[in-house]
């Protein structure tokens, strides 16, 4: 998808904001338990186009027949040798009751810490996330902000959350404006609009040419192929 230079003048923010809402809000990494990798899955739909529907992008495990207890004896393995991808999704499948496990959610916070321990930003996340919905802001902020410089943009959105509603709304669009310029959709529209109740009072066009250029480099035809799929799926 290809998309002009924005700016205020150039482009209308809020139909910019637009184009990529629907990136925002799909899961654009899939999994693989053979070797422990999140793969973007508009690289799956490309590598499933050459023929190898069954077999994994990366190591070309042959998928076929692959039971769910097969599945979880290799997330298993590769647990066992602090992968922290798979530990965060045996965090998971244990917080939610997933892929056969039966739901133990202590057992889950424990295994998020674990993988967070290794640098995993999304186990930072996911415990910040558990955290703030219990109540313990100070443990959540603490792994949100793991999460943030560790390259979450998600985290930094909410971070950028955390300190707006503590009054701090210099700090807050700083956090936002981060996390837009890195492509993020919730975080453009929190800059849009505080910049149009006058809060923000300089130009925001180069967090939104930032912010689209990201966009642009998130974006193909393999990947928007995926997204029109999965908004029809769960439209129907």
């Amino acid at each position: 998808m290809s998309l002009p230079p924005a700016t205020i003048t150039s482009v209308p923010i809020n139909d910019f904001a637009a184009a990529n809402e629907e990136l925002a809000s799909t899961v654009m990494e899939q999994y693989y338990s053979c070797c422990g990798k999140e793969i973007c899955r508009g690289c799956v739909i490309s590598f499933c186009k050459s023929g190898n529907t069954r077999k994994c992008p990366f190591c070309n495990a042959d998928l076929a027949n692959k039971t769910e207890e097969e599945e979880v004896e290799d997330i298993l393995k590769r647990v066992a040798v602090n992968d922290p991808v798979s530990i965060c999704v045996l965090a998971d499948s244990y917080y939610k009751g997933l892929n056969g496990v039966q739901q133990d959610r202590t057992r889950a916070m424990e295994l998020y810490a674990r993988s967070a321990e290794l640098g995993f930003n999304k186990a930072h996340y996911h415990l910040g996330h558990i955290y703030r919905d219990g109540g313990d802001m100070k443990k959540a902020k603490f792994h949100i902000e793991a999460a943030a410089k560790a390259g979450h943009e998600v985290a930094r959105f909410i971070l950028g959350m955390i300190e707006y509603k503590s009054g701090n709304m210099e700090r807050a669009v700083k956090h936002w404006t981060i996390a837009a310029s890195a492509g993020d959709y919730h975080a453009m529209n929190h800059v849009r609009k505080y910049f149009e109740l006058g809060v923000i009072r300089e130009s925001i066009d180069s967090t939104l040419a930032a912010y689209n250029a990201s966009c642009a480099e998130m974006r193909s035809e393999a990947r928007d192929t995926f997204i029109r799929g999965y908004i029809s799926h769960i439209s129907a």
